[in-house]
């Protein structure tokens, strides 16, 4: 496999050649064959929700937002209540997971969330991620895997980005409201290996009142070598983004005309962020044992100014600063992994046993929370160093007794450290260690006419904020403040059905529950999140995936959920912004060369806003986007139409206490931030 390289690369022709001792020559790449999502996991799956899906499946979406790729894991909703620069917001499994929250997401081996940050527990930023480059995407639901950890109670999801390109792509993109995207990348020899570079620009203004001056800049130098035993990939990743913020605002302020659809409270709120990170991925096959490793260091930095309350603590305390706040984020943070699986024969059937280790560690200085009036600081509400670590050691054993039964028992330890330094307020500084163990088991039946049963139940956690566990006194009052526990225990199970009796397609079909001991719950006025009581979820997933040619694609999936919080009060039950429904649909034509198309359309219910059972809902949202183009061998032409319907609905919705310049006292309202209207973008894709 070759490639034209290009200048700016030539420099990196003069590396030294590495591993010259396991091998003098060049060796030559073979096609890794990743499967979709109407592939055959028969035989495979640990549990119905078990999925993938590969490269052309993701690129053939259309999305406006590259954390939509996550809406490819069945139910998941990705959404946006801020700047374009700041993480999305994410629902899974009637779960409101803010910008992270109990969903793992991984790239390789590296995970993304980042806990005890800023503006919320297991902040999940998707940016840095170039989608050209993605080879596939795994995932999983519940907390039934040995090899998920913390934040992982509703599932996880990791992107595996590819070793190197067929095919050096320059790929430009032109859209509405000033939206412009450009990506160079390629793959060259380098000494015994592929080297991949890649830069990424996008900039975009949106429809805004407020111009959001939204700029990404990604770029991506990754080296890759294999042989017949080994597959190394080191990979260094950068990314910068800048932007204005349009954040949630008042529905009364909408309805008095106050402000337009696309109009806002405060037009200084806004951000920046950068994230760098070098990682090493290592697997080697020797026979029936496979043995995998990574690890991985980087930085990351998060300065985000938000105001959602407008003037409330303004005009209480009786200025007119307004109620702007700044939260900053900095950290280091290092991680490894290692695991082993080793398969062998016992009963006449292939057994396997796996057994594994990771840690994480997070290094954050000047951890701030302060008060500002147009970005400027008047008031440390805190700041904090905060040192955080995790170490996990689990095992699985798959047991396969007869022909139609595997049972997996599972096992994972995790230890945690958390430790805080404040230097203004000595009683909320704290040192704290932390373990628990979760025990998982899956069991498969069959299969029987292509038809296989699943059984899975299993133990998880999610960590919480380091300032909550060692608090003491609220630095925003002064008072004493509660301590919140570190880690709080979730319990889940599953009963699903996998069947593939028709040809060419796969449907599945769960039964789920979902029990935590406390709830994650967002904070409106403090745009963070709170532990709240524990809480119960039941629900049911479809997913049908059918794929008569190699052409042509189809697919529907859909959810339902019950959710409640379990408090003593049960008028007060609902959990706010548990979604009850979902559905997402979607159809996909084309060859590789000629026209092509594709039309998804996606759907969510009304959510509850509050805790009552009172009438305080937030709309359903519809959206509809298609993309229609025509490709050759080396060059594509594609036009995206987003929100095809150009339908008003609206991306969250929250309900809490506000107050204008103009009121008198607080106000409880909805707060609502509307999704896009209809815009056409344009790409042109040169491959060499």
């Amino acid at each position: 496999m070759t490639s034209r390289p290009f200048v700016f690369l030539s420099c990196l022709l003069s590396l030294p050649l590495a591993a010259q001792t396991v091998s003098e020559s060049v060796t030559e790449l073979q096609e890794v064959v990743i499967e979709g999502k109407a592939e055959s996991l028969i035989g495979i799956a640990t549990s119905a929700s078990k999925g993938q899906t590969n490269a052309k499946e993701l690129m053939e979406r259309p999305f406006s937002r590259r954390g939509e790729l996550l809406e490819s894991v069945p139910g998941l909703i990705v959404t946006q209540h801020s700047g374009d620069g700041k993480a999305n917001q994410y629902f899974l499994r009637g779960t409101n997971l803010d910008h992270g929250t109990d969903f793992a997401i991984y790239v390789d081996g590296m995970p993304v969330n980042l806990r005890t940050h800023a503006h919320g527990q297991g902040y999940a930023d998707l940016n840095f991620i170039i989608p050209e480059l993605v080879g596939e995407l795994e995932y999983w639901k519940g907390n039934y895997y040995a090899q998920h950890g913390d934040l992982s109670s509703t599932g996880a999801a990791r992107f595996k980005l590819v070793d190197s390109l067929p095919q050096g792509i320059l790929s430009t993109t032109w859209g509405e409201y000033e939206y412009t995207r450009t990506l160079i990348a390629d793959s060259i020899q380098a000494g015994v290996g592929m080297l991949t570079a890649a830069i990424e620009h996008q900039f975009y203004n949106g429809p805004w009142d407020l111009n959001s001056d939204a700029t990404r800049w990604n770029s991506l130098l990754r080296w890759h070598w294999h042989d017949d035993t080994d597959r190394v990939n080191m990979t260094l990743m950068g990314y910068k983004g800048d932007w204005m913020s349009t954040d949630q605002v008042p529905q009364r302020a909408l309805d008095a005309g106050v402000i337009g659809r696309y109009g806002n409270m405060d037009p200084t709120d806004g951000g920046n962020s950068q994230r760098y990170s070098l990682s090493f991925d290592w697997e080697r096959q020797e026979g029936r044992t496979t043995t995998r490793a990574n690890a991985y260091a980087g930085y990351y930095d998060l300065d985000l100014f938000s105001n959602f309350t407008y003037f409330k603590d303004s005009l209480a305390r009786g200025d007119t600063l307004g109620d702007q706040f700044e939260q900053k984020d900095g950290r280091w943070f290092v991680g490894a992994g290692i695991s082993r699986d080793w398969r062998f024969d016992a009963l006449g059937h292939e057994q396997r046993l796996t057994i594994g280790f990771a840690t994480h560690h997070d290094f954050i200085n000047a951890l701030g929370l302060y008060n500002t009036s147009a970005r400027q600081r008047w008031n440390t509400v805190r700041q904090d160093d905060i040192y955080q670590a995790t170490y996990g050691l689990y095992s699985e054993l798959e047991f396969k007794p007869v022909s139609w039964f595997r049972v997996i028992p599972g096992l994972r330890a995790d230890l945690f450290h958390f430790n805080s330094r404040n230097g203004s307020l000595p009683d909320n500084n704290g040192n704290l260690t932390k373990g628990i163990v979760s025990p998982k088991l899956a069991m498969v039946f069959g299969p029987w006419a292509k038809t296989e049963l699943y059984l899975n139940a299993g133990l998880g956690f999610h960590s919480n904020d380091t300032r909550g566990v060692t608090i003491m006194t609220d630095p925003s009052t002064g008072l004493p403040a509660d301590r919140v526990d570190p880690i709080a225990r979730t319990y889940g199970a599953e009963f699903g059905i996998r069947n593939e009796s028709i040809s060419k397609m796969v449907n599945t079909l769960s039964f789920w529950w979902l029990r935590s001991d406390s709830e994650l719950l967002y904070v409106g006025d403090a745009g963070t999140t709170e532990p709240g009581p524990g809480s119960d979820r039941l629900g049911i997933e479809l997913a049908s995936y059918w794929r008569p040619t190699e052409w042509a694609m189809a697919d529907l999936e859909a959810t339902w959920t019950w959710a409640h919080l379990r408090t003593a009060n049960p008028p007060s039950a609902s959990i706010p912004g548990s979604i009850p429904y979902s559905l997402n649909a979607g159809f996909t034509l084309g060859r590789e060369e000629g026209l092509f198309g594709s039309l998804r359309a996606r759907y969510f219910g009304p959510r509850p806003l509050t805790e009552d059972y009172a009438d305080i809902h937030a709309r359903d949202s519809l959206q509809v986007n298609a993309r229609v183009g025509y490709r050759r061998k080396n060059w594509e032409v594609a036009l995206e139409c987003l929100n095809l319907l150009n339908r008003a609905d609206n991306d969250i919705a929250y309900f809490y206490e506000s107050q204008l310049a103009t009121e008198a006292a607080p106000v409880e309202d909805r707060h609502v931030h509307p999704i896009e209207p209809r815009m056409l973008r344009v790409s042109v894709t040169w491959r060499f």
